[in-house]
């Protein structure tokens, strides 16, 4: 008897035709949640000035739906190989040692990720139990649901990318059975030292194992050894992922990304040419300017670099500037939006340290603009240097060139100015992500049709699935954290040992970086914030000026070696040896360094607006 595959037809309910469902199911059901937070804050404004009216349970069903977005776009970050990590894991040689590690920190990840859904799962039962309601009649267990099955796709796509073969996957799959057996058998843990499993995820986290399986792990262990149920690492969860603002997070990365499709780059690279082509080191400048707009946007130097490297180099080599220099700019220049609202760290700083988003986008601004003019500097030099070619100005290619991009250089004036007629932040995200949709979709025709909104909102989704996850099982660690007194404990120490604002600063500028090297922007904010605000408080440091000292700080992070995270990016993308990148960046470096400093010490630059 021969079956479908001799004869060249796959069969329905084949492995690889139950993922590929699965994948268009995850990529529908994120769509479908994120125009629903797009379409019902702008259907609010819409009822409530037209008939004084609003949408019954607007507000609560896009926080829910925020947490679906949140959860499922986890499950696509795993899917798609995106989940955040410790940049240690890329410097482990390849073959394998890099396997090896690849399958060990699967293998925690799996058993982490195996209690945090069994957690989910009695979330959702207590939601149940309790009829508590979203509104208009629909159970909060409905989104519930979103806990348990994300969780469970993770652990799979965990243990089914760490290997390439049988026995590597099965010694993985190894970490569900023992996620399932501890959450079962909680007493085994039950006040034991955390410590040798605080150094297992630790360990495993060194190797590679996602930041949030790290977070996860510590919440659910410390948790299990004073004798409380896993589910309280997923309780706080509930809590974070349906907060207020969080929607703007999702709304802001899915406009940025709709605007990073097609053409958009090359008609800005147009319109900068046109005005700023004409000085010394024009091209260079140009460059800056462009990667800023789009890190604003993005909310990530990574898609700067992924994205417009392959346009930029190109275009600076072809100008006359020097390879090592070309290549530094790019990297540098990819984080350099990260000041400038509506930026993504921003927001989530405002919300994890609950400072007034809108103030923190005011003391970001000239911040930004002293660190981008300082490397826009650079470029000046180097053009000057080595004589790269300039554009001439004309009043025919500048008004070209303006109208060109006209649509593009209306997605700021949008964006302020809803905040500055009182739209709250989560709608003006709502209306900059319906602008970029009709402007791709119907004015350029970049997206051809639905299916390429689709792939933007699903790569949008992963990228913001990674962040909130992050922040979601955060929750758990932070709340144990503070039930031990951790922040009062450390600033005790800190008034014990360091004697001034200035002494404090320095220190917090040194951990920092150091922070920024070994982890991505968002996973800092979450993990340390926390922590520093109480101490920043005893030393009198503004919580504004606290917020852009850290972004700032972390910015340099992505630049310094060994571990800085753009230095691995644009190795990737251009194919180019780390400690080359890390030689030709160290000008840019020591510049933002300067920058740092200046933003530390000169508070005015940060309050002198607000004030």
């Amino acid at each position: 008897m021969t079956n479908g595959d001799e004869k060249g037809v796959r069969p329905l309910f084949a492995p690889s035709g139950a993922l590929a469902l699965t994948a268009r199911a995850e990529d529908l059901l994120a769509t479908v949640a994120a125009i629903g937070i797009m379409v019902l804050p702008l259907a609010e404004i819409v009822l409530r000035r037209l008939f004084s009216t609003g949408i019954p349970g607007a507000a609560p069903f896009t926080a829910h739906l925020t947490l679906i977005v949140g959860l499922v776009g986890a499950a696509i970050a795993a899917r798609d190989g995106k989940l955040l990590t410790l940049a240690t894991g890329t410097i482990l040689p390849e073959g394998l040692p890099r396997h090896l590690a690849a399958v060990a920190a699967a293998l925690v990840s799996a058993m982490v990720t195996t209690i945090l859904a069994l957690g989910g799962l009695r979330l959702l039962q207590v939601h149940k139990e309790s009829a508590k309601e979203i509104g208009l009649g629909v159970p909060v267990w409905i989104a519930d649901l979103a806990f348990p099955v994300a969780f469970v796709l993770i652990a799979l796509r965990l243990v089914w990318k760490c290997s390439g073969s049988a026995a590597g996957r099965a010694i993985a799959a190894a970490g569900i059975a023992a996620g399932w057996w501890l959450a079962e058998h909680p007493e085994i843990l039950f006040d034991a030292s955390p410590w040798p499993w605080i150094g297992l995820l630790i360990a495993a986290a060194v190797l590679g194992m996602p930041i949030f399986a790290l977070l996860g792990g510590c919440a659910v262990i410390l948790f299990l050894i004073q004798g409380d149920s896993p589910a309280n690492a997923v309780i706080g969860s509930y809590d974070q992922l349906t907060s207020t603002d969080l929607p703007a997070i999702p709304l802001f990365t899915l406009a940025g990304f709709l605007l990073a499709e097609g053409n958009a780059s090359e008609r800005l690279l147009r319109l900068f040419r046109a005005f700023f082509g004409w000085m010394p080191g024009g091209t260079a400048v140009v460059t800056t300017m462009l990667c800023a707009f789009f890190t604003v946007f993005t909310g990530g130097s990574g898609v700067t670099i992924l994205a417009l490297g392959g346009l930029l180099l190109p275009a600076l080599l072809k100008d006359g500037y020097r390879e090592t220099f070309s290549l530094g700019l790019v990297t540098a220049s990819g984080s350099l939006g990260l000041l400038f609202p509506p930026a993504l760290p921003l927001i989530l700083y405002g919300i994890v340290a609950g400072v007034a988003i809108g103030d923190l986008f005011v003391g970001g601004l000239l911040p930004g603009m002293l660190m981008l003019a300082m490397v826009s500097l650079l470029g000046v030099r180097e053009g000057l240097a080595s004589g790269g070619g300039r554009t001439p100005f004309t009043l025919d290619e500048a008004a070209a060139a303006v109208w060109e991009s006209k649509w593009e250089l209306m997605m700021p004036v949008v964006i302020l100015g809803s905040l500055l007629t009182g739209a709250t932040t989560v709608q003006s995200s709502a209306l900059a992500a319906l602008f970029a949709l009709v402007v791709q979709r119907f004015v350029h025709r970049d997206l051809k049709n639905n299916a390429d909104v689709l792939r933007v909102v699903s790569a949008s989704i992963s990228l913001v699935g990674g962040v909130l996850i992050i922040l979601a099982v955060a929750v758990g660690f932070t709340t144990y954290l503070i039930d031990a007194q951790v922040p009062a404990k450390m600033v005790e120490w800190a008034q014990g040992n360091i004697r001034s604002q200035a002494m404090f600063l320095l220190a917090l500028n040194g951990f920092l970086i150091i922070v920024g090297c070994l982890m991505d922007i968002f996973s800092a904010i979450v993990v340390v914030v926390p922590l520093i605000v109480p101490i920043a408080a005893v030393f009198a440091v503004d919580p504004v000026h606290l917020g852009i000292i850290f972004v700032a700080n972390l910015e340099l992070g992505y630049l310094t070696p060994p571990v800085g995270l753009n230095l691995f990016l644009s190795s990737y993308r251009f194919n180019r040896p780390v400690l080359e990148i890390a030689r030709a960046s160290l000008p840019m470096l020591i510049v933002l360094a300067i920058a740092v400093l200046l933003i530390t010490y000169v508070p005015w630059l940060t309050l002198g607006l607000l004030r």
